[in-house]
């Protein structure tokens, strides 16, 4: 593994005022780190070798490399639905349908540009303990949560469509995940934006068809 990218990457992007540039290298060295080897195999010497960083400057920032990773998941995670925001804001015009094809196609989008990090935050992030699965269970209520706002707009724009039920949001949460597993495992993060179209006919077809009154 090479030394640590720069200010191209999701972590720096990620970065609040008052946050030291040391710390999005090692979020992004962690990630790095863990998509190479996973992350049992990971040392915190790996994460401070691939950031340039000293196990001192480490450890003023994390407690162990658990919390750097979790912390590389939880920013990554919080990039990924910023792209999806500012998609959305850039729609000036269109129906439900639009709003569902952009928030898909900006989520598979930004996985893409990071394939280390999609790869952390679908695959190997089962492998990290109970608190990051945690946080993968709140990154897809999130993704719930959207979803049922975006029926909510079908029902507005189309009095045929009523409300999916939570059950059936969730399910299809899981199966968007599931494809997008597929997809890193056997063809490569970098190419999740081939995935939109079917992904996109998929939701569409649960809102439409199990909304109808």
């Amino acid at each position: 593994m090479s030394t640590a990218r720069t200010q191209e990457s999701f972590f720096f992007r990620a970065l609040q005022p008052g946050d030291r540039e040391q710390r999005a290298r090692m979020l992004e060295a962690v990630t790095r780190a863990v998509a190479a080897k996973g992350f049992a195999r990971v040392t915190v010497s790996d994460v401070v070798g691939l950031a340039g960083v000293s196990r001192r400057t480490f450890y003023e920032e994390f407690t162990d490399k658990e919390d750097c990773f979790l912390a590389a998941f939880a920013a990554g995670g919080e990039v990924v639905r910023a792209e999806v925001e500012r998609a959305i804001a850039e729609v000036t015009d269109g129906d439900w349908r639009t709003f569902l094809r952009v928030s898909l196609e900006a989520y598979l989008n930004a996985l893409a540009t990071e394939p280390e990090f999609a790869r952390t935050l679908k695959i190997d992030v089962l492998g990290t303990g109970p608190e990051a699965i945690e946080v993968g269970q709140q990154v897809r209520d999130r993704f719930v949560g959207r979803l049922r706002d975006l029926n909510s707009l079908a029902s507005a724009q189309d009095p045929r469509i009523g409300r999916v039920p939570t059950l059936v949001l969730r399910a299809l949460v899981g199966g968007i995940a599931e494809l997008v597993e597929w997809h890193i495992l056997r063809e490569g993060a970098e190419s999740l934006g081939d995935l939109a179209p079917q992904i996109v006919d998929l939701a569409t077809a649960v809102i439409e068809d199990a909304g109808v009154r």
